[in-house]
């Protein structure tokens, strides 16, 4: 199972769980604080994924390893495009 459809299972379900207590549709009675908190869910729920969201990004660039080897090689390969490029008399 991709990323992809694991979120939107769990979406899903979420919105789901969401209109059901939002509508009333099994004629549960919740109590007005509950109402008051299952209400605005979706925008909390928007505000957690951006924050985890912000929290991954910014890990994944905190971890993000150095290739030395793959750098070395691009400098040797842009050496030798320069090199090549002055035998057919271009002037940087």
């Amino acid at each position: 199972m991709t990323k992809l459809v694991e979120w939107l299972l769990g979406l899903s379900l979420l919105c789901g769980f969401w209109v059901t207590l939002t509508f009333d549709l099994l004629g549960v009675a919740m109590p007005r604080a509950c109402w008051e908190v299952v209400w605005p869910l979706p925008v909390y729920l928007l505000v957690v994924f951006g924050c985890y969201s912000l929290a991954t990004v910014g890990y994944r660039v905190a971890t993000f390893n150095d290739c030395e080897e793959a750098a070395r090689e691009l400098q040797v390969q842009i050496c030798v495009a320069k090199a090549d490029l002055k035998r057919r008399g271009l002037r940087f």
